[in-house]
């Protein structure tokens, strides 16, 4: 188990979220990018998920979105679990790249990606 200090954490998160390209992190306006320590008891079951959960997409896939649900809707939301992600790392360089991986991946859910194709690209 690796730690970062909070202000180093929340750099690698943006770190990670300034390595899309400019013309998709245009399409990220509506998404809230939320770093907690646990994903908590609700969410687990809501999306059926276990407590060593590294990230989550809440939200409505861009592909999904149509002009009638444009601006209407709440932020999407991907949270980042940074507990989970420190106690699956040993060493500060592993946690980088695994939240660089992880913020990338429930990004590439925003962009209709699913697990496979995430993989593919090599953030599973």
């Amino acid at each position: 188990m690796i730690h970062l200090s909070d202000a180093d954490f929340d750099r690698a998160v943006e770190d990670a979220l300034h390595a899309i390209p400019a013309e998709l992190r245009r399409y990220l306006d509506n998404v809230r990018i939320e770093i907690q320590p646990l994903p908590d008891a609700d969410v687990l079951a809501e999306y059926d998920e276990t407590d060593d959960l590294l990230g989550l997409y809440v939200g409505v896939p861009l592909e999904e979105k149509g002009p009638e649900r444009a601006g209407s809707l709440l932020p999407d939301r991907v949270l980042i679990f940074r507990d989970n992600l420190c106690a699956a790392c040993d060493s500060r360089e592993e946690l980088i790249d695994e939240i660089r991986i992880t913020v990338l991946h429930e990004i590439g859910h925003h962009f209709g990606l699913d697990e496979d194709r995430l993989a593919e690209l090599g953030y599973e």
